[in-house]
């Protein structure tokens, strides 16, 4: 049995920082906080945190969009939306990070929580995932189909926790040499520094948004396998 609601981080001026919750209604595990893509918080996203509140954890859906002009959901119906571009493009990242931190601190103060947090974003919020595992005190991260990290490696040596970036091979957003980019430079931090586990996942045959069961590109084999990675990166917490 789980239970949803919707609920407000915060507030800065006339605007809410509003959030959407999924939890399962017995026990206490380690919490996740879900970043959506540029579509926003829409029931796509939603169905997913209720996906893993079924798995017994609660996940938690802050707005990223909540401080831009155009904070709604959006749907996929007329992708490429050029709102959704466009503000993903003028999202301020490190007011993104801080925005994690108080979303996970929040979901750790909660007794279903047991005081431990992920983060799971997808395409910008997997950027954005990644960012929190080197500028945020959450405990674990799993980056799916993020767009630019090959831009942030400098920043590797502040993580501190594990990390999981998953690639679709046939992604049509990512190219081949920005994934290539991830993995070596991941690599050789770890030669060079070691560090904890931060880990490159590559599926073959799967494109953008693969995780996703409303968009063309919604794989069910390469969904279950990286459900499965990040339960087991989650089993630790």
């Amino acid at each position: 049995m789980t239970e949803t609601s919707t609920l407000s981080l915060g507030s800065e001026g006339a605007r809410d920082f509003d959030a959407y919750l999924s939890r399962p209604l017995k026990g206490a595990s380690a919490g996740i906080v879900v970043v959506h893509d540029m579509f926003g918080l829409n029931q796509s996203i939603r169905d997913i945190a209720g996906e893993f509140a079924r798995r017994g954890r609660a996940a938690l859906v802050p707005n990223m969009f909540w401080r831009s002009a155009a904070p709604q959901a959006l749907s996929y119906d007329d992708a490429p939306h050029p709102v959704a571009w466009e503000r993903l493009k003028a999202l301020d990242l490190d007011a993104a990070c801080r925005d994690i931190a108080t979303a996970a601190r929040w979901l750790r103060g909660q007794d279903y929580c047991n005081g431990k947090v992920a983060v799971v974003g997808f395409c910008g919020g997997g950027r954005i995932a990644f960012l929190a595992a080197a500028r945020t005190d959450v405990d674990a991260t799993a980056a799916l189909y993020g767009l630019h990290i090959s831009q942030h490696l400098g920043e590797l040596g502040k993580i501190t926790c594990p990390v999981q970036i998953h690639y679709g091979l046939r992604d049509q957003h990512i190219p081949g040499e920005e994934i290539d980019a991830v993995s070596k430079g991941i690599e050789a931090h770890r030669l060079a520094h070691g560090g904890p586990q931060i880990e490159v996942l590559l599926y073959p045959d799967a494109g953008h948004s693969f995780f996703n069961h409303v968009r063309p590109t919604f794989d069910p084999a390469a969904k279950a396998q990286a459900m499965e990675r990040i339960e087991r990166m989650l089993a630790n917490l």
